[in-house]
């Protein structure tokens, strides 16, 4: 079995490579971890490989704020690196430093 290195680390702001969301990674899945029912629902023509890694993001949009699962192959670094206006950032995340959230002592993923 391949284990597939993660290019980006927790507490690393992202932005989605095609849709208009940014988000902060708070956990990261070696390959496809979600059901089959959620992997169904992506128009195959768009459907990214199961073989990479997955990032769970404490995401926003001009909607507001909610909890993403993305692709690696659909993620970009946010140049921006402003802080997540995501209400749960306090829960996993003690600062904004250097355009990187520094994870809270004790959680882990």
């Amino acid at each position: 079995m391949r284990i597939n290195e993660a290019k980006f680390a927790i507490g690393r702001i992202v932005r989605h490579r095609v849709y208009p969301f940014r988000g902060v990674i708070f956990d990261v899945d070696p390959e496809f971890a979600n059901t089959e029912e959620w992997w169904d629902a992506i128009p195959e023509e768009v459907r990214p490989l199961k073989e990479q890694p997955y990032y769970h993001l404490l995401a926003e949009n001009e909607d507001g704020p909610y909890i993403a699962y993305v692709s690696e192959q659909n993620l970009l670094a946010d140049e921006d690196e402003g802080p997540v206006g995501h209400p749960d950032i306090e829960a996993f995340f003690s600062e904004l430093k250097d355009g990187r959230y520094v994870a809270r002592s004790g959680v882990a993923n």
